[in-house]
């Protein structure tokens, strides 16, 4: 089979932009949670199944679907997901009770499967010294549509209600739907998985867990890493807009703003992790993270002071998650989307996690139980990439 083109600078930013698109919808709930639980009439810790659901469902997408880029287009599949998102968010926008807004949101979930084939999809079509560089672009678009859907969704429902919100964003996504097929090249299928059919395509992701048991380890990093993030946001969006603080959604949108300095610096952190390995990267981007993350609990009571453990996630936590990537995105390109599936069922089975517990543990404990949970999170992502470092860490000067 002849190689793929080579994708533009152009092409890449273009897929970044789309990524950001695509990953936004899952977002918007998270500053404008309190509002759509009042609207609803239910409370803190019902109102964490629309995000726990949405998680759970892009989980079980992942794995049922996202296979499908080492048999079939991923050009194709993309269009495909995008479609079913825009229906996801219609729903949501037109819902007039809970129960029919969280099943909007579930089926966006399981759809929400773009973000995470397009990866796989552009590590096919670079040069590999450039593997790094160019998914922590992809990464950057991403935390760019996280921290557009955060600000964005705030100021919006401060000034023109929740609903705003998801009009707005089906819009955003009819207009990428539409323009995917001219970023991403018309070419043969990517029948790279030897031909295998549905089941045994799927089926071979058992074999692949047993013959490659970084990548679970890659996957519970990841895992525990987004669960922390999601039970963050939840647990400061309740904190900022109740009765203790007294914030607006707003406020809670500006501080997400903080996100964006990690567009600016995930791509250096790529560049250093192409350089001195991507394992010994992570462990040190864990360690950092571990030591800021652990002043929420001290600066909690106090807006300004949380901007700074704020800033240092926001710093760290995106490098962490494309250092993960790079231990397998450098596997045999017909097993990048299926390792890929792994990574991310993993890594939303902890976003799920951290949906529950972010909004469970605020309502039982209030803002320093939620602290205190995201803290000793952190300390078993830091056990588990030094762990992945004392195994692992050989890889990072064979492929040097």
């Amino acid at each position: 089979m002849t190689q793929p083109a080579r994708l533009s600078a152009t092409q890449e930013y273009l897929l970044a932009l789309a990524a950001a698109v695509v990953t936004a919808n899952a977002y918007y709930i998270h500053p404008i949670i309190g509002e759509v639980a009042d609207h609803f009439g239910v409370s803190a810790a019902r109102i964490g199944l629309v995000p726990a659901l949405n998680q759970l469902a892009l989980a079980v997408g992942i794995l049922l679907l996202l296979p499908l880029g080492d048999r079939y287009s991923n050009r194709s599949l993309t269009l495909l997901f995008t479609i079913g998102q825009c229906v996801g968010l219609g729903i949501m926008t037109l819902a007039q009770d809970f129960v029919l807004f969280t099943a909007g949101s579930t089926l966006l979930g399981f759809f929400t499967i773009a973000p995470y084939l397009l990866p796989a999809y552009a590590s096919k079509r670079v040069a590999p010294e450039r593997l790094g560089h160019v998914t922590a672009i992809l990464t950057a678009g991403v935390i760019f549509g996280i921290l557009v859907a955060r600000v964005g969704a705030g100021v919006i429902a401060e000034h023109f209600g929740w609903r705003a919100v998801y009009w707005s964003a089906s819009i955003a996504m009819i207009a990428i739907t539409i323009s995917l097929p001219r970023i991403m090249e018309k070419g043969q299928r990517d029948d790279s998985a030897g031909g295998l059919r549905y089941g045994a395509l799927l089926g071979s992701m058992v074999s692949l867990l047993r013959q490659d048991k970084e990548i679970v380890l890659a996957g519970a990093i990841q895992g525990i890493g987004f669960g922390q993030f999601i039970a963050l946001w939840l647990g400061l969006a309740l904190h900022l807009t109740g009765p203790e603080m007294g914030y607006g959604t707003d406020v809670v949108g500006y501080l997400a703003g903080f996100a964006a300095i990690s567009i600016v610096t995930t791509p250096y952190w790529g560049r250093l992790a192409d350089r001195i390995g991507p394992r010994k990267a992570r462990m040190g981007f864990a360690l950092i993270q571990t030591i800021g993350i652990s002043l929420l609990l001290p600066f909690g009571g106090n807006l300004w002071l949380l901007m700074i453990p704020i800033l240092i996630g926001n710093i760290v936590g995106p490098a962490i998650d494309v250092t993960s990537r790079m231990t397998f995105l450098s596997a045999e390109p017909s097993l990048r989307t299926r390792l890929t599936s792994i990574y991310i069922v993993m890594m939303f089975i902890g976003g799920s996690i951290g949906s529950v517990a972010g909004t469970a543990v605020f309502d039982a404990f209030g803002w320093n139980g939620t602290a205190l949970y995201i803290i000793g999170s952190c300390l078993g992502l830091l056990f588990f990439t030094v762990l992945g470092y004392r195994l692992y860490g050989q890889r990072d000067q064979q492929n040097a």
